[in-house]
């Protein structure tokens, strides 16, 4: 447990504010090329958090990616009180960095109801604690990596991730388009409803994409290969607490014309279906150059 990593974490989502509708978060460097998608959609989640006047949660957010981020500036948030009704609230988040949009998002926000009640059950899998930690990758398999992608690799993060059926990212194998994996925050961090959503909403554009590369036997570390994500859709269903075990249990049901689409349903430990997810992203796999002599 990295209890630093894990309240730089939470300083990263809190943001500053800078007038009523606006404000300013840092970005973090973790190894990806560009800002992490998750970050942005932490982030513009809790901007629109802060606007909200009563006791109302996130039920679903909608983004599209529109530009790479810049990971060596902040990043500004503007947004739109679209709309407080009696029981929902909508609001539209942009976000900004060096005069363009780089991401837009809208959220909705409802006011806890009693209702009919069913979901699907959780896959049936080991538990974490009978799961083995995914070995760190050696400095032989390091240095065949642009330095990015062996910070990546090589970094410990504010999440621990223990995926059910792992798989060998360097030397991936042609595998169907599913996988489950456990992760929970490194440490504790209280009982705020709306820190957790955040926290998960960033939580969940990780392994997301990842999943419609398994039927191809390629993955993002592969220099030929170009990932990123276009849009991302996540559903709140239950209560849930990110600093203990979830199960992200995901598939792929289709990739074309440097498309794929990757859907996940996370579940408390106990079984309950706490959030759903859907993303289409960039898959492009350009030709392998040939070394000339």
């Amino acid at each position: 447990m990295n209890a630093a990593l894990v309240a730089e974490l939470v300083e990263l989502l809190r943001l500053e504010r800078l007038e009523d509708n606006l404000f300013r978060g840092q970005s973090r460097d973790i190894g990806t090329k560009y800002v992490f998608g998750g970050q942005v959609l932490g982030q513009a989640l809790s901007a629109a958090q802060q606007t909200l006047d009563g006791d109302r949660h996130v039920h679903s957010i909608h983004a599209y990616f529109l530009r790479a981020g810049d990971v060596e500036a902040p990043i500004v948030y503007d947004v739109d009180r679209t709309r407080d009704g009696n029981s929902f609230s909508v609001r539209r988040v942009s976000a900004i960095q060096h005069g363009k949009p780089i991401f837009v998002f809208a959220a909705s926000f409802h006011e806890d109801e009693p209702g009919n009640e069913h979901q699907l059950p959780m896959p049936a899998v080991p538990q974490p604690e009978d799961i083995e930690p995914v070995p760190a990758p050696t400095p032989e398999q390091l240095a065949q990596l642009p330095p990015k992608a062996q910070r990546w690799l090589n970094r410990v993060g504010p999440f621990e991730i223990r995926p059910v059926y792992p798989r060998d990212e360097l030397r991936p194998p042609k595998r169907p388009p599913f996988q489950q994996v456990w992760f929970r925050l490194g440490g504790p961090v209280g009982d705020s409803p709306v820190l957790h959503q955040a926290l998960l909403a960033y939580a969940s554009d990780f392994h997301l994409l990842g999943t419609a590369t398994f039927p191809h036997g390629i993955s993002y570390y592969h220099p030929n290969v170009q990932m990123a994500s276009l849009d991302h859709a996540m559903w709140f269903h239950r209560p849930f607490r990110a600093d203990e075990w979830l199960l992200y249990s995901l598939d792929s049901p289709s990739a074309q014309g440097a498309r794929g689409l990757a859907r996940g349903m996370i579940y408390s430990r106990d079984g309950r279906l706490v959030a759903s997810t859907a993303q289409e992203g960039l898959i492009r796999v350009l030709p392998e150059r040939k070394e000339s002599r």
